[in-house]
């Protein structure tokens, strides 16, 4: 693909200007005291639909032809990518099918249909709404929309880079997250478009989730391969191969590829919520992740794209509570006991001593491997970071019992 121009975007920009919200660029005192640098959020999560994706969608749509318009449009997705054809479509007043996996998140699939889309549930992993919306644009001429491997999608998703030059004009680096790369490769060609207009240069640096990082491999190999991946909480940007027209470009204009890990990203999601009082899905919080975990080094003010706020409450409460853990302030314990009165008490004595707060018991006789004289008991309890929890352990072990951590 011929890397799109400054000119592209702000064609761009100027048509989704009715259709979308012109997000906000926070400041993060706590980020830019660890990095050393001016840090900013850009509030992506804060965006229509909950999310970027509804940039490229409405500007591809707005680019399809009068008779292209009559004969609808589909496309397959399980969550944030439905949402932004969905309202693009209402919005242009164009007829919209969506295909959906059985099990996607009942707040994004009633969000879908709530824009007016229809919905069509199949297949228990999004292969099958791909295969199907493609059978459908075959049969009915329905114009098939993409995620991220189109021009136009790609040009949408960079006016994401414009609002940035023009709300923070001193940038230095941008980190963005990677699916099929449709968000960085537009932001990165705006960004650094703007800036050598400016006689200035700009960082572009990439995340991914590490258990699906299909991007460092293909980038070393030239071309996209296709990788096996494993379950990440970040699905958004679960990915196991790179889209053919967003690769060239960030071959050609992103610095660098890092990875982060799902307690990486969770410890992300619980900073942005106790720090920034900001609700990220784990998508939009993998730069957040490459922040706290050292994977991006200061050179100068730096802006984290925020990409998505969909984030079911379930999969909320369960990713909270695995920050806690992963930032060492919350542990389960599992101590085996002599059955004798007077050790639940001891015990309890002991983290009252120091300073743990217990949230949950369980004292059972029964379990695998279990003497007759003996009892397991397993606490939960609140700590203040890994230090305390070290502290935790060791006052247990110097009073003589053996605790091991459960887990997560």
């Amino acid at each position: 693909m011929t890397l799109p121009t400054l000119a592209d975007f702000e064609n761009a920009a100027a048509v989704l200007a009715p259709l979308i919200t012109r997000t906000p660029l926070n400041d993060s005192e706590y980020l830019s005291d660890l990095l050393g640098v001016p840090v900013r959020l850009k509030l992506e999560n804060l965006q229509r639909t909950g999310s970027f994706k509804i940039r490229g969608a409405a500007y591809r749509l707005s680019r399809l032809t009068a008779e292209e318009r009559a004969r609808g449009v589909v496309a397959a997705s399980a969550g944030n990518h439905a949402q932004g054809v969905a309202l693009a479509a209402k919005r242009l007043g164009i007829p919209a099918t969506i295909f959906m996996p059985l099990g996607v998140p009942v707040p994004k699939l009633l969000a879908t249909r709530g824009y007016g889309a229809e919905v069509v549930l199949e297949g228990a992993t999004v292969e099958t709404p791909l295969r199907l919306a493609a059978e459908f644009a075959e049969r009915t001429g329905a114009v098939l929309i993409p995620p991220y491997d189109h021009p136009d999608i790609i040009v949408g998703q960079g006016t994401v880079g414009l609002e940035l030059w023009e709300d923070m004009p001193e940038l230095d680096t941008v980190i963005v997250g990677i699916g099929g790369g449709g968000l960085i490769a537009g932001v990165a060609a705006a960004v650094k478009a703007r800036a050598a207009a400016a006689g200035r240069t700009v960082r572009v640096i990439g995340v991914q989730a590490a258990n699906s990082a299909a991007y460092p491999p293909s980038l070393a190999a030239g071309s996209p391969l296709e990788v096996a991946t494993t379950p990440t909480i970040a699905d958004g940007i679960a990915v196991a191969r790179p889209g053919d027209v967003p690769f060239d470009i960030i071959r050609d204009v992103v610095d660098e590829v890092v990875t982060v890990t799902d307690d990486d990203i969770a410890r992300a999601i619980l900073v942005l919520l106790e720090r920034a009082k900001l609700v990220v899905e784990p998508a939009g919080a993998v730069g957040v992740a490459a922040i706290l975990t050292g994977k991006v080094k200061a050179t100068g003010p730096t802006v984290s794209i925020l990409s998505g706020g969909n984030i079911d409450p379930l999969l909320l409460q369960r990713v909270v509570a695995h920050g806690l853990t992963a930032s060492g302030r919350y542990m389960t314990l599992r101590i085996p006991l002599p059955d004798r009165p007077g050790q639940l008490a001891r015990v309890s004595e002991l983290l009252a001593e120091a300073g743990a707060n217990v949230t949950e018991v369980l004292h059972t006789r029964h379990g695998h491997g279990l003497q007759i004289s003996d009892v397991i008991l397993q606490l939960s309890v609140e700590t203040r970071g890994e230090e305390h929890r070290r502290h935790v352990i060791q006052t247990l072990e110097q009073a003589g019992y053996e605790p091991t951590v459960v887990a997560d």
